[in-house]
């Protein structure tokens, strides 16, 4: 099986997935997972977010995304808990299909990793 086969095959996996825990089975879009992801790493499930919350939450998830690549660093957490990252490596000039693919990538691996799915 090719890489991008597999990819898109985990990938539709965890769309579903997710899609099923937290939507109702609409299909979630990529920035709800990153989202979602952020919510997670922050640890503060059962809280309501305002907006600026909200993109504070798919920053924290996108550093942490791609720290397994070398893009970001933990450096801390402050004392409300909330992840603080360092750029290690800036991010390469990427096309809009080439940062969804890269991001959704990640993705699979976090949930992979986290054994969310296989």
């Amino acid at each position: 099986m090719s890489r991008d086969t597999e990819l898109k095959e985990r990938w539709e996996l965890l769309v579903l997935k997710l899609s099923n825990q937290f939507a109702d089975g609409d299909p979630l879009e990529l920035d709800a997972i990153i989202y979602l992801v952020g919510v997670q790493e922050l640890g503060q499930l059962h809280r309501s977010f305002k907006k600026d919350h909200k993109l504070d939450l798919m920053h924290i998830a996108i550093c942490k995304l791609l720290s397994p690549y070398g893009y970001y660093k933990l450096d801390y957490v402050d004392d409300e808990g909330w992840p603080h990252y360092t750029i290690e490596e800036e991010l390469p000039h990427l096309k809009a299909g080439e940062q969804s693919v890269l991001m959704k990538e990640a993705l699979v691996n976090y949930f992979v990793e986290n054994d969310f799915i296989n």
